[in-house]
């Protein structure tokens, strides 16, 4: 490959890039049954959850960055609140064998958690690397 094709090539992939990006839209994640819905829609469209804690300041500065942040319409997001829904936050640790956190990312692909990060790591952009664009 020569140059001007490599060029071109990754002119190509930004534009790609650029036209799947889209702000973030949650999916209230309020009914343990959904895990299971995660679970299976993952062998379609990853899923992401993020664990938010509405008393915790850390958790509140994670989620206004990820609601900042560019997604993918290719990726369903899901916001649980902890406060509310404690028993849902302790089924997904059990579901997908992660320690629980607050605040706390995981990306589920297949029925399994891939990726899990909590409080400054979390950042959408390692997510996204581990999501192929379409």
């Amino acid at each position: 490959m020569d140059l001007a094709e490599e060029v071109t090539d990754v002119l190509q992939q930004k534009v790609l890039y650029t036209n799947h990006q889209q702000l973030m839209k949650w999916i209230e994640l309020t009914e343990e049954s959904q895990l299971n819905e995660i679970k299976i829609q993952s062998n379609e469209i990853p899923q992401v959850i993020f664990k938010h804690s509405t008393r915790c300041s850390i958790s509140s500065m994670a989620k206004s960055r990820l609601e900042r942040a560019t997604t993918f319409p290719d990726i369903n997001y899901y916001l649980l609140d902890l406060i509310q829904h404690r028993n849902i936050s302790q089924k997904i640790a059990e579901d997908f064998n992660v320690h629980h956190e607050s605040p706390q990312i995981l990306l589920i692909k297949n029925g399994d958690c891939i990726y899990d990060e909590s409080h400054s790591g979390i950042n959408i952009d390692e997510i996204i690397e581990l999501v192929p664009v379409s």
